[in-house]
């Protein structure tokens, strides 16, 4: 299961990213510090890609809009599942038909 928030503070993955831009290699920066290798890489990768520096990747916004759509159309599709069944009950139990027929 991911993580739902990240272990470590912005101010100080900032800090790492700057040492890391400013010509300190990632791997004394994981010596030093507690993230590895890999988190650090990530973390420089992404800011590259915020900052308009590279284009191989999504963004932070764009990350989060794909998240956003991703979670709304699982609910759609549930919605439209549960009004699938229903009117398929409602056709096989032909209830609208018999209250309008009584009235």
């Amino acid at each position: 299961m991911p993580r739902t928030r990240n272990p470590y503070p912005t101010e100080f993955r900032d800090q790492i990213i700057a040492l890391a831009k400013s010509g300190r290699s990632i791997e004394s920066l994981a010596r030093e510090f507690e993230p590895c290798v890999a988190t650090i890489h990530g973390w420089v990768k992404q800011a590259g890609l915020d900052d308009g520096d590279r284009s191989d990747g999504l963004t932070s916004s764009e990350r989060d809009e794909l998240r956003r759509l991703r979670r709304e159309n699982k609910q759609l599709r549930q919605e439209r599942d549960i009004l699938s069944k229903a009117a398929a009950w409602f056709a096989q139990n032909d209830v609208t038909s018999s209250r309008s027929s009584n009235s």
